[in-house]
């Protein structure tokens, strides 16, 4: 058993609209349903237990792409998705943020019942993992969200956040039942952080006399184990900075949804009469879907595929995500039906990107992508918290989508 990795996120509050909530569902649904077609229903939990590409579905789908509010919105929205549909699926999601989460034991006895899982057990695991990293290990985040994913075969994923009110910032937790071995004894695969001074350790080695989850402080002070481990953190700042992104795989996003017909593709023909700015956002999810472990290093740049509803580093374009779910939620449906024709062309936007990065070389226009997407953004149903998009105006100068 270990931690699978966490993440440390600037503390947001505010709130997440309606049109993007329903969005944010249904994105996510077509999501999870892609990946558990292509891949199998533990693949989507071995994904949600990657902070990287937790971080990047939450960008993808119109969160701020480095806030907090990313974790309890794409949980919450999962969970309203995945639900409805848990028995076709075979994926369960309990807990949630504040008093959803303490009614996670409930929900997994509920579970156990329909799926014949060893529902105590279910429960054990989801209080240990949430006293390991809540009261075991004490470095001034006190949990406040627990959401326990687990699949039919027995399967599970924890994904829970704690808030450190001294410095106003969050960190997210992430498990995975893999290779289950102990939650007593340095389940972790490491405990990495800003220096905060000593913390308490009480899963060290050392710190033998804590068994069975009870957890007692004992005379002697744990050593704190510093290993590697899948770290994320991210700024405070809102914008989006070239820095945060890998260029050359944006700029082969751009080269391929902006500057190359689809038609120009034999793989692509099915997906003819998808607009270049849909077929922005569909490769980008493509990569969601498809793509490996290392792909999801740079958050941020899911971000360009529907903005931010805060506006960074650009409004929601509603209208192209709306199209987005229609084809993708098209493409499930077909690949039901056992023509898989469509999912293929969708998997082959990742793909011929990917191909592409070899000898693409990118230029630092980032700042001049993110004002084009603006002064477009009303043309595209732009949306933010604040409001609707409006036209620019003026329209600035020298801005060139190119990024080669």
């Amino acid at each position: 058993m270990k931690r699978s990795g966490s993440a440390n996120l600037p503390l947001h509050y505010g709130y997440v609209p309606q049109w993007l909530a329903i969005r944010m569902a249904k994105l996510g649904l077509a999501i999870t349903e892609s990946i558990i077609a292509e891949y199998g229903k533990n693949e989507i939990l071995r994904r949600l237990s990657d902070p990287f590409w937790f971080q990047s579905l939450g960008a993808v789908m119109g969160m701020d792409w480095h806030s907090s509010g990313i974790t309890t919105s794409v949980m919450g929205a999962l969970k309203r998705a995945i639900n409805p549909h848990s028995k076709e699926l075979g994926i369960f999601i309990c807990g949630g943020k504040g008093k959803s989460s303490r009614q996670a034991p409930d929900e997994l006895i509920s579970v156990a019942e329909r799926t014949g899982l060893d529902g105590h057990n279910l429960v054990r695991c989801s209080r240990l993992s949430a006293k390991v990293d809540n009261t075991a290990i004490q470095d001034g985040f006190q949990l406040y969200m627990h959401n326990f994913i687990v699949s039919d075969s027995g399967e599970w994923t924890v994904v829970q956040q704690g808030m450190h009110t001294g410095n106003k910032t969050a960190r997210r937790y992430h498990w995975h039942s893999e290779g289950l071995r102990s939650f007593v004894e340095e389940p972790h695969t490491a405990i990495c952080g800003p220096n905060q001074g000593t913390i308490l350790n009480m899963t060290d080695a050392e710190a033998n006399p804590v068994r069975n989850g009870v957890i007692t402080i004992t005379r002697e002070k744990p050593e704190l184990m510093m290993q590697e481990i899948q770290q994320l953190v991210m700024p405070s700042r809102h914008d989006v900075r070239s820095e945060d992104i890998d260029l050359r795989r944006l700029g082969t996003i751009l080269w391929l949804a902006h500057d190359t017909k689809p038609a120009d593709f034999e793989e692509l023909l099915l997906l003819e009469g998808v607009g270049p700015r849909t077929m922005q956002s569909l490769a980008l999810v493509s990569e969601v879907i498809h793509g490996t472990p290392s792909r999801f290093k740079d958050p941020a740049r899911f971000s360009f595929a529907h903005g931010g509803k805060d506006g960074h580093p650009f409004p929601v374009p509603v209208n192209v995500y709306d199209e987005t779910i229609s084809t993708l939620q098209n493409a499930v449906q077909k690949a039901k039906l056992d023509n898989s024709d469509k999912q293929t062309a969708i998997k082959k936007l990742h793909e011929i990107a990917q191909r592409a990065e070899k000898d693409f070389i990118p230029r630092d226009n980032v700042e001049a992508l993110i004002q084009k997407e603006r002064d477009d953004s009303w043309k595209y149903g732009g949306k933010t918290v604040f409001g609707d998009a409006k036209p620019p105006k003026k329209v600035s100068k020298g801005v060139q989508l190119r990024m080669f």
